[in-house]
């Protein structure tokens, strides 16, 4: 097993960064992950929850995002509705309302887990309201329903961690105005 973590480990360094390279996410931005441990390692969503897996993910994650001044946000899987792990101060910053569950690896999955595990403020919130900035769904969780109403699809040249397929997007404002309009370039 530690030879199928260390390569997560490893893809996960190259997807972040490319992700975070090309998103123009700001500092103070919103990015939220949705991550089933259980595909990375090269089983089916939701069946083989991988503490170590979540572990590795996480620790490259949210050390790139931190170093970047970006805020991470977690997706539940569908047990708890795709509910979000989220630190206080930063769902108080989005007014976003606090609901009472703890994930579990079977009911929100190791990376929830392990999120609530290490933030220094934990908070589970129902959504994020369609506020993200960004974010990277690794296993096919779905997390588009926390990005906002205009989402980019990310084109990654490095589109696996582990065994799972990632896919990641990025929002931008929407166009308006028509043929006479002159945008900038996002």
């Amino acid at each position: 097993m530690s030879g199928i973590i260390s390569q997560i480990e490893e893809d996960t360094k190259v997807v972040i960064k490319e992700i975070l390279d090309n998103a123009n996410l700001k500092e103070g931005s919103l990015f939220i992950v949705g991550c089933s441990s259980s595909e990375t390692i090269g089983e089916h969503l939701g069946t083989a929850s991988s503490k170590e897996a979540a572990e590795a993910i996480y620790k490259v994650v949210s050390g790139e995002l931190s170093s970047r001044g970006v805020n991470l946000a977690v997706q539940c899987c569908e047990h708890l509705n795709r509910a979000v792990v989220i630190e206080s101060d930063v769902a108080i910053k989005y007014g976003f309302e606090e609901v009472n569950v703890i994930p579990q690896p079977h009911a929100g999955g190791a990376f929830a887990v392990e999120a609530y595990k290490k933030f220094k403020a934990p908070i589970v919130v129902e959504n994020v309201k369609a506020m993200a900035d960004g974010g990277m769904d690794i296993g096919g969780v779905m997390i588009g329903m926390h990005i906002h109403n205009v989402v980019v699809p990310l084109r990654l040249e490095n589109r696996h961690i582990g065994k799972a397929f990632v896919l990641a997007a990025r929002r931008r404002p929407k166009y308006v105005g028509g043929e006479r309009a002159v945008y900038k370039d996002m």
